[in-house]
């Protein structure tokens, strides 16, 4: 079996939109001390969800690589699993 992604995200820079392509991912909000509670999301196939936290909109991106979001700079943790 497949090792899934999942990716864990910040979004200091308050971009409207973050493009994915693991179908499992996690907000954080900011980057701690700053951080909300840690949501996790699953999405489907070219979904998205928006962090009911801090509005960020996340979205499945199937072009992108499973490891890989749109900024780069907003992955806080990756994990394989």
């Amino acid at each position: 079996m497949a090792k899934e992604i999942t990716l864990l995200l910040h979004n200091d820079e308050g971009v409207e939109e973050i493009r994915v392509g693991t179908r499992h991912v996690g907000c954080a909000g900011a980057t701690p001390p700053m951080d909300h509670p840690h949501v996790y999301f699953h999405l489907e196939e070219g979904g998205q969800v928006q962090c009911s936290y801090c509005s960020t909109i996340i979205r499945h991106d199937p072009a992108l690589a499973e490891d890989a979001c749109e900024p780069a700079s907003v992955v806080l943790e990756r994990h394989a699993g």
